[in-house]
């Protein structure tokens, strides 16, 4: 029953993984591409937790940990440089 659930999330990831991947590349203007960007970070971040139950392992949690702090700077860094012009005050 946890396996065709893990199947049925893991469909549903990849298909919000790809509708992202075409706001990133169709979007009208380039807060649409950060958000999108953004929720894309989000997604890879629950493949990874989903890899993580389905080979049950504690070291994919981890991993998605590292992803979520990087993707949350990087996050930060773009809108500050939308807004500013430049990162580093």
């Amino acid at each position: 029953m946890l396996s065709i659930a893990l199947y049925i999330t893991l469909a549903l990831v990849v298909m919000a993984l790809l509708m992202n991947l075409y706001r990133l590349t169709v979007g009208p203007d380039l807060p649409d591409r950060v958000l999108a960007l953004d929720t894309m970070y989000v997604n890879s971040i629950a493949l990874i937790v989903l890899l993580g139950l389905w080979l049950n392992s504690k070291t994919y949690f981890e991993s998605a940990l590292l992803i979520a702090m990087l993707g949350f700077i990087s996050t930060v860094a773009v809108c500050k440089y939308i807004l500013r012009g430049d990162i580093i005050e």
